[in-house]
């Protein structure tokens, strides 16, 4: 299975978060699978988001210049921090 890690600070989760549970159907559309979404113990304005998704229709989905407009519309600061991944193995606890 493949991933993608998201990472960014928001101006205002709580402005943030309802524009972020809008967009699912945006996501889902560009390829997405669904994952888990995480806020910074230390920061509740830093999320991270881990998505299940095809690594190729993520990368297409990065580059949409509407997503840029969502992101700005939200209140994400600065470039979001993206990271491709290949799952290796399932560890045991």
């Amino acid at each position: 299975m493949s991933y993608i890690i998201v990472k960014h600070k928001v101006a205002d989760y709580a402005r943030w978060k309802p524009l972020f549970d809008a967009d699912g159907a945006n996501r889902q559309a560009g390829g997405s699978k669904g994952g888990q979404l995480f806020r910074s113990a230390d920061d509740p304005n830093e999320v991270v988001m881990l998505l299940e998704w095809d690594l190729e229709q993520a990368r297409q989905f990065r580059q949409c210049e509407a997503l840029s407009a969502k992101l700005q519309e939200a209140g994400v600061l600065g470039p979001p921090d993206f990271y491709f991944l290949e799952e290796v193995e399932q560890l045991s606890r």
